[in-house]
């Protein structure tokens, strides 16, 4: 699947207030092992941004695999993805019920459903 033709994700989870800083710095020095991961499972063109009024980090990512659920569960088995989810994991607040970190059986972050997309002419 061309970067063109890749499923775009969108996701938002809350950011618990006490931890805005911490969060920032980590993610100002993503560890490498985790990026490469991102890449080996088809995940690209990744963004994280907040929305301090509400305490939201909206995530923003392109899938080009073919397996999506596929390859998520292979992504949850990394060991350096999840080592820095047990770091990351408890600045944030799920908005899913029964949802207890990333990479379980309910999902950590919420997806959000594209209701408006205009690629315009390349």
């Amino acid at each position: 699947m061309s970067l063109s033709s890749a499923k775009r994700i969108c996701q938002i989870i809350e950011l618990k207030p006490s931890a805005v800083d911490e969060y920032t710095k980590i993610h100002a020095a993503v560890w490498p092992g985790v990026l490469a991961a991102l890449e080996r499972h088809h995940i690209l063109d990744y963004s994280i941004h907040h929305y301090p009024p509400l305490n939201l980090l909206i995530a923003n990512f392109k899938y080009t695999g073919d397996d999506y659920a596929g390859d998520m569960k292979a992504l949850a088995t990394d060991e350096e993805t999840q080592r820095w989810w047990r770091i990351t994991d408890p600045m944030q607040e799920s908005f899913n019920e029964g949802a207890q970190g990333s990479g379980k059986d309910v999902p950590w972050w919420t997806d959000l459903d594209e209701v408006f997309r205009f690629d315009g002419q390349p």
